[in-house]
């Protein structure tokens, strides 16, 4: 594949910059961001049409035109939840706040062959259904689309109940995995090198169990406030419960960025960044294989081991390196894509089943969702992806009652993850009333998990930690733009994946890398 010789890049990449940056942009274009090689290494840089700054990992900001359109890092803007409600999706980036934004923004662009030249950040109320927009949206930098629920409850747990804190999500998998009984000097990549996520420590007792039962629980696209304000509301008694003999924080986990899917599935179960763990969205490009990659598809979900880098390790790996085999699972993953090295996994199921269309080609197998016991209000069924989203679910639900058979078969950790609330949430936006259903559908089913390990008499005996990949803002269907005719008239070639992430192509020629 050619690439642009270095300097050619750099000119290119400026004119983009400042085609995208003008004004009449702002509507779609909350942010252009890339990063430069510096005196000490890679600087990420951030415009739009208010000026631009350059973010350094040290936190300074250095305004290099006009005003800073990244004043604010805080990842506790907007709380209490009342003041994000009050203030939906700000139409200003100086009024926004983009946590860790330099550390995310580099990591981003970390890697050799597919990270892009530029990325675009949508505006918080970009409507955009032509491009593949919904009325509820995420992927972006900011603290709202970032802001990803973490409740923590059980045993290792310190019970806090709802503390004024955060995270980050690449704090979640090293967590896990010292809560299922890896050794610190254990947690590291493939070369030994340290993880970009650590052990939130300050959360967990000191004494841990010689024989952890743990099991993690992603709830796709779950709003934290909202979350959190319906659990205190008694809306949702399981997260209630959970919160009960644990903890959560109300400023959540904050998201890799982009906040999408499958990029955040990845960086909680490797404790890694985009940048060196390789999914680096929903879609991207390869550079150096030619190939459009999209692994968050029901069609791709069972290939997504593809694309990870040499270096990472799955929690799934790490703790079947410290647990001995036996005869049942050490480790389980259930409906969750990034599930290398699981003993059990719904995506082994699917590949094994000689499918060529992954989980979109079993439909037929799946369970009625009109039967679905779990469903608040059936009228959301007519949506596709939340009746698709129930069956799923519910199945999950299934194997998590078939793995924990009994106290002797519990894995030593599982995974279990739920896309029922990222189909209300894009459906309808936060706060809206199939968002609030999904909420319920999805508390319902930890509900019936929990009253079956009450069954078994072992609830008191397991870890839970409950997060999501991403938050949710809504798209206001007034907010339309689209950037596509700036790049186009630029008139050099380019392809924008996603839509947001750009690269800048060479013409046929020699490879200029």
């Amino acid at each position: 594949m050619s690439r642009l010789h270095p300097a050619e890049l750099i000119a290119r990449r400026e004119d983009a910059v400042k085609a995208l940056s003008q004004p009449d942009l702002a509507a779609a274009v909350d942010l252009v961001v890339w990063v430069e090689q510096g005196t000490d290494g890679p600087v990420a840089l951030a415009a739009n049409h208010l000026g631009r700054v350059r973010l350094h990992a040290d936190g300074r900001h250095e305004v290099l035109e006009g005003q800073d359109p990244v004043p604010s890092e805080d990842p506790m803007a907007f709380l209490p939840y009342e003041l994000e409600c009050a203030n939906p999706g700000p139409a200003r980036s100086v009024d926004n706040a983009y946590p860790y934004a330099a550390a995310r923004i580099l990591s981003l662009f970390a890697d050799p062959t597919r990270s892009p030249d530029l990325a675009i950040v949508h505006t918080p109320r970009h409507w955009f259904p032509d491009e593949g927009g919904h009325h509820g949206e995420h992927g972006s930098l900011d603290v709202i689309q970032s802001r990803a629920p973490l409740v923590m409850s059980g045993v290792g747990v310190r019970r806090l109940g709802l503390v004024d804190d955060h995270a980050r999500l690449v704090d979640v998998g090293p967590t896990l995995a010292a809560l299922a009984g890896v050794p610190p000097e254990q947690l590291h990549d493939a070369h030994g090198e340290p993880l970009d996520g650590g052990v939130l420590t300050a959360y967990l007792e000191g004494e841990q169990p010689r024989e952890p039962v743990v099991v993690g629980m992603l709830w796709d696209g779950g709003h934290c406030g909202e979350l959190l304000a319906m659990a205190e509301a008694g809306e949702l008694p399981g997260v209630a419960r959970l919160i009960d003999a644990g903890l959560a924080l109300r400023g959540g986990a904050v998201a890799q960025f982009p906040s999408i899917t499958l990029t955040n599935h990845t960086s909680i179960l490797t404790g890694l960044g985009p940048g060196r763990h390789g999914v680096l969205g929903n879609v991207f490009y390869d550079r150096e294989t030619g190939e459009r990659v999209v692994p968050n598809d029901a069609s791709t979900w069972h290939r997504s081991g593809e694309w990870l880098r040499p270096a990472v390790r799955t929690v799934f790996e790490m703790v079947s390196e410290v647990v001995p085999p036996r005869d049942t699972p050490r480790t389980a993953c259930v409906d969750e894509p990034i599930e290398r090295g699981a003993d059990y996994s719904t995506m082994a199921v699917i590949r094994a089943s000689g499918s060529g269309n992954g989980a979109a080609g079993l439909g037929e197998l799946l369970p009625d969702p009109h039967g679905s016991g779990h469903v608040h209000d059936r009228a959301h069924l007519d949506d596709g992806y939340y009746s698709w989203a129930t069956q799923v679910d519910d199945v999950g639900l299934q194997q998590m009652t078939q793995l924990f058979a009994d106290r002797r078969a519990a894995p030593r950790f599982t995974w279990w993850s739920n896309v029922v609330t990222d189909a209300g949430h894009h459906a309808g936006g936060p706060r809206s009333e199939i968002a609030r259903a999904s909420l319920r559908d999805a508390d319902a089913r930890l509900r019936a998990f929990l009253a079956h390990l009450d069954t078994l008499g072992m609830t008191d005996d397991v870890t839970f930690v409950l997060t999501a990949d991403h938050g949710f803002e809504a798209a206001d269907e007034a907010v339309t733009g689209s950037w596509r005719q700036a790049l186009d008239d630029l008139g050099f070639p380019y392809r924008d994946e996603g839509p947001g992430f750009v690269y800048l192509m060479a013409e046929e020629g020699p490879d200029h890398s």
